[in-house]
């Protein structure tokens, strides 16, 4: 009985964590003046139509070189689209984008690095919000600027460095989250091909449910099961090609309470340079 206990306060706590990252159309409609809501689409299509007081921060942004690796935005040009926008470290902010949650995992975990605490997501995006008849825009907003200064939560972030060092640290996991052919050495964004040394393969999509009319991310006793065998007690590194998928898997961990970063340049750094790789099929 005791187990069962135990058990359902387990349970029970992970959703509400995962409550706590998520917000659903109807909640956010219903309180939508106590947060700030970010549009993570490109400019022409947010000025097509948004969710009304929308900020428009494309996830084109986040990215210091995109076409080069997924490095995220230095503190210096990120301090200026912060400020540019109105936004302080401790705002509550709501994040969509066009429903694929891919982007909007990428900006959560962005600010995260950025020091903001109370980031939520729109599961199933500007879509589903569409679709439920909510108040929509093509106005922007008045924006003041605001005088947020730049803080880097180092513990968001991984780099090639710490991730090299996680390859030979016990206490530390590695997953990979690319499609299964990208880990298997089967296709590459980078030169060479595989997977970073001690990585385990739990694709982004894993985290993806697609069975309804539109995608989201999982429910918290799904997103457990895929993890159940990832050690709590271990500190968990994310990669993908350019750190983008792979902040599904971060936001998911996030939420199931796990010590997780992100490694932004992710393959597209480690597989066209000189460390360590595992090559499961010969090219």
């Amino acid at each position: 009985m005791k187990r069962l206990l135990l058990l359902l306060t387990i349970l029970s706590t992970l959703i509400l964590n995962a409550e706590s990252l998520r917000i659903s159309a109807k909640i956010l409609n219903e309180n939508i003046n106590n947060y700030k809501i970010l549009d993570t689409r490109d400019n022409d299509t947010y000025k097509a139509g948004h969710i009304n007081t929308a900020l428009n921060f494309p996830i084109s942004q986040t990215y210091a070189h995109m076409q080069e690796n997924g490095k995220l935005t230095d503190p210096f040009t990120m301090q200026d689209i912060v400020q540019n926008l109105g936004l302080d470290a401790n705002d509550s902010l709501v994040i969509y984008d066009n429903g694929s949650f891919f982007d909007a995992a990428r900006l959560f975990w962005a600010l995260e690095v950025y020091g903001f605490k109370n980031v939520k997501l729109l599961n199933a995006g500007y879509k589903q919000w569409i679709n439920k008849g909510y108040k929509s825009s093509t106005q922007t907003p008045t924006i003041t600027k605001s005088n947020y200064i730049t803080i880097i939560d180092n513990n968001r972030l991984a780099t090639k460095f710490s991730t090299q060092v996680a390859t030979r640290n016990p206490n530390q996991i590695i997953i990979d989250a690319r499609p299964n052919k990208a880990y298997d050495g089967e296709v590459s964004s980078a030169k060479r091909y595989g997977h970073i040394p001690k990585a385990l393969s739990i694709p982004a999509s894993h985290n993806i449910d697609t069975s309804l009319e539109m995608t989201r991310l999982k429910d918290s006793n799904q997103l457990a099961e895929i993890y159940k065998d990832i050690d709590k007690n271990k500190k968990v590194i994310i990669y993908c090609a350019i750190g983008k998928i792979s902040a599904t898997n971060y936001f998911a961990l996030r939420e199931l309470g796990y010590n997780v970063s992100n490694y932004d340049a992710s393959w597209k750094e480690w597989g066209n340079s000189t460390l360590p790789i595992i090559q499961p099929t010969k090219h």
